[in-house]
């Protein structure tokens, strides 16, 4: 087995994954308070890096700020442009607690300490200076779950090159603590109804404007997939988009949520993890895109390699 692809059962480290999440929504609302709107939300997001998580470069202090979530050592790290830097370390602690750690290191690096403090994409949210229940932190269980995502976030950007279409970046969503990626059609799509708990309308609306495919990863829980699993959708679904063939036979479709699952053991235990991923997300766009009627010969295109410019 590829060391590549670590076991990441999603029991075992439950509370410290809703811990994590809860984290990375503090230092979202940050991002989401200091930069300007982007399409879909995108202005709002972390991506992998070489130990964590990032922010990206964000618009403030004395020039620009990043978060990084070392996930490696264990720490929150800040830098601004002018060499300013603190971190705290991660480990057992309330929401309330990190927020406040939080604040006390976007001071110290020059940066304004002001956004909204209520998660969203949570059921029942609890603001985050009145969180205060006790929170573990099971470091090896979070290091594995890094590594995963390094090798999830690998295939996901190869899938994105074969495409000519609007394509979104990888991105990790930390409203719903997922990564994704999307393809546009390129036509608007029926007003979203909305209804996304604790998330405004008008910023769901926005996100689904346009006819997507989207396809990714998420580590488990919300009482339906209580795994971590690949997911693929389609908005507006079309016509028989359900019943489909996909591949590999592990993958089907979960009623409730509207999506394609593919679970993460699958993928892990196949003799090809990364073949078999691509797998499923080719085969899910591919129903999402014939049934919808996309044009893909305009819209598709070889797989991107190192160093070959597309052929034109």
């Amino acid at each position: 087995m590829s060391t590549r692809w670590p076991d990441i059962p999603y029991g075992p480290w439950r509370d410290t994954c809703s811990a994590l999440h809860l984290y990375l929504q503090v230092v979202g609302k940050y991002r989401l308070a200091r930069t300007p709107w982007i399409n879909h939300s995108w202005h709002a997001t972390f991506y992998v890096d070489a130990c964590g998580f990032t922010t990206s470069l964000i618009p403030d202090g004395p020039g620009g700020v990043e978060i990084g979530f070392d996930l490696l050592g264990h720490r929150v790290i800040g830098t601004a442009t002018d060499g300013s830097r603190a971190e705290f370390s991660l480990g057992p602690m309330s929401v309330a607690e990190f927020h406040g750690r939080f604040l006390e290191l976007v001071r110290a690096i020059g940066g304004t300490p002001e956004f909204h403090g209520r998660p969203n994409e949570v059921p029942n949210p609890v603001p985050f200076i009145q969180d205060r229940v006790p929170r573990p932190y099971a470091a090896e269980a979070v290091t594995r779950f890094f590594h995963a995502c390094v090798a999830v976030d690998r295939v996901l950007k190869q899938f994105r090159t074969s495409y000519l279409g609007k394509v979104s970046p990888v991105h990790l969503f930390w409203g719903s603590f997922d990564f994704a990626v999307t393809r546009f059609s390129g036509r608007g799509a029926p007003l979203h109804p909305g209804g996304v708990p604790a998330l405004p309308d008008e910023v769901t609306r926005e996100a689904y404007s346009h006819e997507v495919s989207s396809a990714g990863f998420w580590p488990g829980g919300g009482g339906i997939v209580e795994f971590p699993a690949f997911y693929s959708y389609a908005y507006p679904a079309p016509d028989r988009f359900a019943a489909a063939h996909v591949a590999p036979e592990a993958a089907y479709f979960e009623k409730r949520l509207g999506e394609f699952v593919l679970p993460y053991d699958a993928v892990q235990d196949s003799s090809d993890p990364e073949a078999t991923l691509m797998v499923f997300l080719q085969s899910t766009y591919e129903a999402a895109a014939d049934l919808g009627r996309w044009d893909r010969q305009a819209l598709e295109c070889e797989p991107g390699v190192p160093c070959r410019p597309r052929p034109l």
